[in-house]
């Protein structure tokens, strides 16, 4: 029977959400089809092609996935974690809710796809092994470390030594040296726990993420002539890699972005400024002038 235009509309929109998920699903199956995950993956991509064919016997057309969706979101998940990419997909499933709700009097089946939404969510979430995740404390180990040493490093650098190629060299020996370092205390620690992570592959996250900031605040030495201008570049990126990294983490893990930042904001660049400011008392007490 015809139906309403607008709720024709409504259901159209709904009906390419959830073919598109069902290829993102079916994508991400084949890509982990020889883990645990493939089969978890295949089932939730059953039920979004089951959700997109209830809807076509109401709007009586066939639609195809939004490309760009299956894309973005099958990259993201490669990239960063089945989790991390499945959660973001997720984010706006609440207010897809919603509007299901809304024309839940009209379309019967509607309270049931919602129910089958929530139900494959939660079992999704929690069946998936996610390798990523268990080396998440390995990863904020190295961020902070990185962060709270070089940009007390790096300060102290541009102070003393007034030349942006002097100031690279060092940041940069100092940098690479403590990444080896901090590796290397990751993989003693997470053998001596007897934990089900690997030493080495914790060692490499930390070790990684460790190197990957010094990369990046030493970089703006190498781009810009002025030394402040390159300093304050690298507290910009600081600032950028804590909220980048937070927000993954609150995604990840369900946990509030604000609270996350906050925290490792004032930990990480906090510690730096205090660092600094000793020194500077420090240096004045002994008598010393750069």
């Amino acid at each position: 029977m015809p139906i309403d235009p607008q709720l024709k509309k409504k259901l159209l929109i709904f009906q390419r959400n959830e073919i598109t998920e069902f290829v993102v699903y079916s994508r991400l199956a084949e890509a982990f089809a020889q883990s645990k995950n493939g089969d978890i993956l295949r089932h939730a991509a059953s039920d979004e092609l089951r959700h997109s064919a209830i809807l076509e016997r109401y709007t009586g057309v066939s639609v195809k996935p939004n490309p760009f969706i299956v894309m973005l979101f099958a990259a993201i998940a490669r990239l960063f974690g089945l989790t991390f990419g499945l959660k973001l997909m997720e984010l706006g499933e609440e207010r897809t809710q919603k509007a299901y709700l809304e024309i839940a009097s009209s379309v019967p089946e509607i309270k049931q796809i919602i129910h089958e939404e929530q139900t494959h969510e939660k079992a999704l979430f929690e069946l998936i092994d996610d390798n990523r995740l268990k080396y998440v404390g390995s990863i904020v180990l190295g961020l902070n470390d990185a962060l709270i040493e070089l940009t007390g490093a790096l300060v102290g650098f541009t102070f003393a030594l007034q030349n942006a190629t002097l100031v690279t060299v060092a940041g940069l020996i100092t940098g690479v040296a403590a990444s080896f370092s901090m590796a290397a205390s990751e993989y003693l620690s997470t053998k001596s726990e007897k934990a089900q992570r690997n030493p080495l592959k914790a060692a490499i996250y930390t070790g990684v993420a460790y190197l990957g900031v010094v990369l990046l605040l030493i970089s703006p030495y190498m781009l810009f002539g002025n030394l402040y201008a390159s300093l304050s570049a690298a507290f910009v990126i600081a600032v950028a890699i804590i909220a980048s990294f937070s927000f993954y983490t609150a995604v990840a893990q369900g946990a509030s972005f604000r609270h996350r930042f906050g925290e490792m904001f004032f930990l990480s660049l906090g510690v730096a400024v205090l660092t600094f400011t000793l020194g500077q008392v420090i240096r004045k007490f002994v008598g010393i002038e750069f």
